[in-house]
């Protein structure tokens, strides 16, 4: 991986073999990133997304293996317990040009992988709710 600073954005190559996920965390807790919203494209060999069911409260995952373009990544970065937290996700198609998508839990760069960071100034926190059964935003008022 690779990145580079622009004013409030930051450019990042994520390599092959390497993990979306874990590449934006690097640089968001590198780069002291509190709040920014993130969008990406590239390819993938393998990846893991989700769907949270709502009556169930939980999420449920499928890993797709194969070459996969990604049709659209985008999501945002803000805190939870002073941690850098992220929410992403991920559309990707297949050879056959059938869409996959969801919550991205996963995602292993299978050629390159383009991130855009945009940051916002300011913090927004994240909270678990009891009632939904997900981290939601947190303002401070």
């Amino acid at each position: 991986m690779e990145y580079q600073k622009f004013n409030k954005n930051i450019v990042i190559r994520i390599d092959k073999g390497e993990d979306i996920i874990e590449k934006i965390i690097d640089v968001a807790t590198l780069e002291n990133i509190n709040l920014a919203f993130v969008s990406g494209i590239g390819a993938v060999g393998k990846f893991t997304i989700g769907l949270f069911d709502t009556k169930e409260k939980k999420y449920f995952s499928n890993t797709y293996e194969g070459d996969f373009e990604i049709v659209s990544l985008t999501g945002n970065i803000t805190l939870k317990e002073g941690q850098v937290y992220q929410h992403l996700h991920m559309s990707v198609a297949d050879k056959n040009n059938n869409v996959y998508g969801g919550h991205l839990n996963s995602a292993i760069v299978s050629a390159t992988c383009e991130i855009i960071i945009m940051i916002i100034d300011g913090n927004v926190d994240r909270k678990f709710d009891d009632n939904i059964g997900l981290n939601l935003l947190k303002f401070d008022k």
